[in-house]
Parts: structure tokens; C-alpha cells; sequence
């Protein structure tokens, strides 16, 4: 009897044991609680720091330009600090040919003045010759001795003779000054001496942000030179696709981040009216357009600069005590969201209807109230109504 007793006790005690080895056990999960919070929505892109106002100064004349001793980052001060000397000019050297012409026409000049003179001294004696035959017949006409149409044939014969010395005199002249641009044509470099010289100040003060041309050469009026602006005075543009920039408003929160220091505030002001086309890495059409942005509290000094990279994060929404759900918590369950929700122990399949997003957490609309406890990062085996064992 004692026999049978204890081999009924040890079969007990093994099937316990198979029991508790065989069993399920709870899956191991992350949880999180669900509790207000705020959203906010952005929307992110790369973007580039720009000088507001960049001058770019050129050659007001055309000559030989001395080195610029000026480097980047060089400070001027405005009407005050001389970027550059420009020497103007000289006329260039003629060749043989090229004298031989210029000094024919010259030649060709001074006897075509030669002729206008003669034609003006003859214009002259006709004048004097018209005005005293003019008095003659006023004379004969007042004794009642010349017939009044003889007169007005004296009278209309010196008025001609006048218009013909005015047309003379005329001819002279500008005979004249086509000598003087033909003699000019001769003249020299020595002959010329050229004005030595023309400062180029700076019409702005600031830094020198680069310089464009720097060592001595030969320069055309309007060559751009050096651009000088204030590195304090930065802005920051960002080309968005054109669906979201449709969303942003100027005055809109903006984010400025990854450019090498603390995260700096700015706003929007101002977004482009058009679009432009750009081809992404992918190789893909896109219509981009360029947003403006002000920053609030720029890095003191010049740490950001002209041209530097950045990241912007522009705020499309914000609300303020949502119930919120993280992300990782969020999977499809057909055409709905869904979470495994934690109540006693098991994970039951819960689903939910959400609004808004931001990078970690979704707004919840309907299906979860503010402490209860859902599974992060589900496994793809977790089934509704599993044993769980979730973190604190």
C-alpha cells in the first residue's frame, strides 16, 4: 500500500514538473504609458545660410588694376577703406600701318579745313558785297529812283549771302573738329599721361566676404571684384517640395539645427510665389520652392556664415495636451491602426483612430484614454491575448 502510495505521488510530482516546464510563458515586451502631451508637426529639409545683403564691387573703369592686398574676413569700413587702385588706361601703340592711315587722315583733315576756310572768307566777301548793294538800292528806292521790285531782289540777295556765310562758318567748324579727333588718333602712351590714379573704396562696411579678382591684370569697366557684406546679418533659405510649402504660413516657428552649435529659433518670412524644377539624387523631377527664414536668436559673433549648411524644421500645427501614442506602437491592422494594449497580464489587439504626427508620438482621436499601457515595438508573433511581461 505504502508502495502504491509513493508511486502515485512521484507521477504527481512529474507531471507538475512537465507542466510548469511546457507551459506558456509570458513574452517579454517594452510598454509605455499613455498620457498628454504636446504635438507638433514639421516638416524638415536641408537649407543654406546667405548673407543678407551681399555687395559686390567692380571696376568703375577700365585700366590696370593693382594687386588687392585684402583677404576674407578682413574688415572695411564703409567710404573710409580703399579696396583697390585701378591705373586707367593708356592708348594703345600704333603699328605702321596704323600711323600711315591715321597720319593720311590727318593730312586729308587739315586740307579739308584749309578749304573751309577759304569757302568761309568767300562767303564773307559775298556778304559784304550783297549788304552794300542792299543799301545802294534803299537808297535809289527812298529818291523814288529804283522800281520796288528791284529792291526786294537787293534785300532777298543779301539775306542768301548771310545764310551762306552762316552755312560756311558752320562747315569750317566742323572741319575743324574732325582734325582735332584725327590728330588725336597720333597721340602717344608718353604723350597721353594717363591720371594716376583711381581708389576703389568700399560703399559698405562689413567683411570682406571674397575676393573675385586679386592679383595685378588688366581689368574692363564693370569686372566684379570683391563682394563685401556683414556676417552678422544672416538668413537662412530652404527650397521645400511645393505640397509643403502650400502648408506654411510666414510667421511660421522655425528650427535651425546641424549647422555645427546649439539649435537656434527663427520664423518664416517670406515663401517664393513659384515653384522651380530640381532634380533629386534619385534622378527624380521635383517642384521646389525657396523659403525664407529669420533668425531669431543668431550665434553671437560670425559663427554661422555664408553659405553653410543647415537643417530647418518648420512648424505646420501644434496642439497642446493631446492623448498621444508612440509610434512604435502603431501597426496596420487592415485599413485601421491598431496597438496591443496591456490589461491584466495579456496584450489585447486594441484598435485606434489617430490625427496628427510628429517624429515620436501620433495624436489619438478615439480608442485609448489617458493611463493606459500599450506594447512597444510589437513582435510580428505577438497574438491578441498573449501573456505578456512588460517593463516599468
Amino acid at each position: 500500500m505504502m508502495k502504491r502510495l509513493l508511486t502515485i505521488v512521484a507521477l504527481l510530482l512529474l507531471a507538475a514538473a512537465l507542466v510548469w516546464v511546457f507551459r506558456p510563458r509570458p513574452v517579454a515586451v517594452e510598454s509605455a504609458e499613455i498620457a498628454p502631451r504636446d504635438i507638433i508637426v514639421r516638416v524638415e529639409e536641408d537649407g543654406i545660410s546667405r548673407i543678407r545683403e551681399v555687395y559686390t564691387v567692380s571696376a568703375p573703369i577700365g585700366g590696370q588694376m593693382g594687386r588687392i592686398a585684402l583677404h576674407p574676413g578682413d574688415a572695411v569700413v564703409a567710404d573710409e577703406a580703399v579696396l583697390l587702385t585701378i591705373r586707367p588706361a593708356a592708348p594703345e601703340l600704333l603699328d605702321a600701318r596704323l600711323r600711315a592711315v591715321a597720319e593720311a587722315t590727318a593730312e586729308a583733315a587739315r586740307a579739308a579745313l584749309a578749304l573751309g576756310e577759304s569757302e568761309l572768307r568767300q562767303a564773307e566777301v559775298q556778304l559784304d558785297l550783297a549788304r552794300s548793294e542792299r543799301a545802294r538800292a534803299e537808297d535809289l528806292a527812298q529818291r523814288g529812283a529804283l522800281a520796288l521790285s528791284a529792291l526786294e531782289r537787293a534785300r532777298i540777295a543779301a539775306e542768301t549771302a548771310e545764310a551762306a556765310r552762316a552755312s560756311a562758318a558752320a562747315l569750317r567748324e566742323m572741319r575743324a573738329r574732325e582734325l582735332d579727333r584725327a590728330e588725336a588718333a597720333l597721340i602717344e602712351d608718353a604723350a597721353a599721361g594717363p591720371v594716376c590714379c583711381v581708389d576703389v573704396r568700399a560703399p559698405v562696411g562689413g567683411r570682406v566676404l571674397r575676393v573675385l579678382t586679386e592679383s595685378a591684370q588688366r581689368v574692363a569697366a564693370g569686372t566684379p571684384l570683391i563682394e563685401i557684406g556683414d556676417p552678422a546679418d544672416v538668413e537662412i533659405v530652404a527650397e521645400l517640395l511645393s505640397r509643403d510649402a502650400a502648408q506654411i504660413a510666414p510667421g511660421a516657428d522655425v528650427v535651425v539645427d546641424n549647422w555645427g552649435g546649439e539649435a537656434l529659433r527663427g520664423v518664416v518670412r517670406r515663401i517664393d510665389p513659384s515653384a522651380e524644377t530640381r532634380i533629386s539624387a534619385l534622378g527624380i523631377a521635383e517642384q521646389r520652392v525657396a523659403v525664407v527664414v529669420d533668425l531669431i536668436d543668431p550665434p553671437a559673433g560670425a559663427l554661422l556664415g555664408d553659405g553653410f549648411r543647415v537643417v530647418v524644421r518648420i512648424t505646420l500645427w501644434q496642439g497642446t495636451d493631446r492623448i498621444a501614442v508612440p509610434l512604435a506602437a502603431l501597426f496596420r491592422q487592415g485599413e485601421a491602426w491598431a496597438v496591443f494594449r496591456i490589461a491584466e497580464g495579456r496584450a489585447m489587439l486594441q484598435p485606434i483612430v489617430i490625427g496628427r504626427r510628429d517624429r515620436t508620438h501620433a495624436e489619438v482621436l478615439e480608442g485609448l484614454e489617458v493611463g493606459a499601457r500599450v506594447v512597444i515595438h510589437p513582435p510580428d508573433t505577438l497574438e491578441d491575448g498573449a501573456r505578456v511581461a512588460a517593463d516599468d
